[in-house]
């Protein structure tokens, strides 16, 4: 910093005041400093930075998994509203084990991020001591609870399984089946669906369980299973993410079925390809953008110390009919 200030002409005191308020430097004396950082490559001391402020200006993210698209894209939306604001993400994926998120939420907060993202609602009883200790503001994503560790941003689950299921039963399904990735958001959503289904028809909802996390591979499979267990023709599958939907429309044509005449097929997640598959899928939306935009703003608010943040974001869901049921 002393160079950078010998170079600009001034003082490291202005150099160090230019870097943490630029605001409170004239244009002419910040361009001046720009410019010597730029000849010299300097980089600022972020750690030492922290220390001195108590901010890091860092936020950690926590997902299952960074492939999925329905998470990426959540995180494109949240990330955009907090780097407009000057923070970095810091991201890591947890699979879908309590113990490795765990894990990964120790390993971020000896970083000392301003701010966490978790995935989900439910969390060891370490995570929530650590985090509660912490003390820094925490928003949980893709679920909603009365009970949230700070805020939480997302949709009820089990009225998703509900809703999809009175949908069904509305189009005249007389069989039903599920197939189902192992994370417990999902379970939840094929226990509500085969819940109400079953009590509004009376008929068993047949179910293909996976323990990884969804594939179009899979998803061929899990048909494969259900019609080797001679699911009735007409039937409708409810899948626990477009991934499996795809991976069923594939399976079904691979077999001279019709969709939706044979087999009838339900996604989840509204997924990009989702109205471009053949036939177009009938599916379960979330809006990711509005909800990524929306647990940004909640952190953003609770560094305000607004008080007036809401603890609970519910942003709904909606299902979309098109061709494949």
């Amino acid at each position: 910093m002393a160079e950078i200030g010998r170079l600009a002409g001034v003082s490291q005191v202005t150099v160090s005041r230019a870097l943490s308020t630029p605001d409170k430097v004239s244009p002419e004396t910040l361009e001046r400093i720009r410019n010597a950082i730029e000849r010299t490559g300097y980089v600022p001391n972020a750690v030492a930075g922290a220390l001195a402020s108590s901010k890091s200006r860092l936020i950690a993210a926590l997902v299952p998994s960074v492939t999925n698209i329905v998470y990426a894209s959540v995180l494109h939306a949240f990330s955009e509203i907090m780097w407009d604001r000057g923070y970095q993400i810091m991201l890591s994926e947890t699979g879908l084990e309590l113990d490795r998120e765990e894990k990964a939420i120790a390993t971020h907060l000896s970083r000392r991020p301003d701010a966490m993202l978790l995935t989900g609602v439910r969390h060891s009883a370490g995570s929530r001591r650590m985090l509660h200790n912490a003390g820094i503001p925490v928003v949980e994503i893709w679920d909603v609870t009365d009970t949230p560790i700070d805020c939480c941003v997302g949709f009820s689950h089990k009225e998703a399984g509900r809703v999809a299921a009175d949908f069904a039963v509305g189009a005249g399904y007389a069989h039903a089946a599920t197939i189902t990735a192992g994370d417990e958001r999902a379970i939840c959503r094929r226990d509500a669906f085969a819940h109400r289904y079953e009590r509004l028809t009376g008929t068993k909802v047949q179910a293909a369980d996976f323990a990884a996390h969804a594939t179009l591979g899979l998803g061929r499979e899990g048909l494969a299973q259900l019609l080797d267990r001679n699911l009735p023709r007409g039937s409708v599958i409810f899948c626990s993410s477009d991934q499996f939907a795809q991976g069923a429309l594939v399976e079904a044509t691979a077999r001279g079925l019709c969709v939706p005449q044979d087999i009838a097929i339900i996604g989840f997640g509204d997924q990009e390809f989702a109205a471009s598959t053949v036939p177009a899928l009938t599916t379960v939306r979330i809006d990711r953008q509005i909800l990524g935009q929306t647990a940004a703003n909640a952190l953003l608010a609770r560094f305000a110390a607004s008080p007036e943040t809401a603890m609970v974001h519910d942003i709904g869901f909606e299902i979309v009919r098109r061709q494949s049921a």
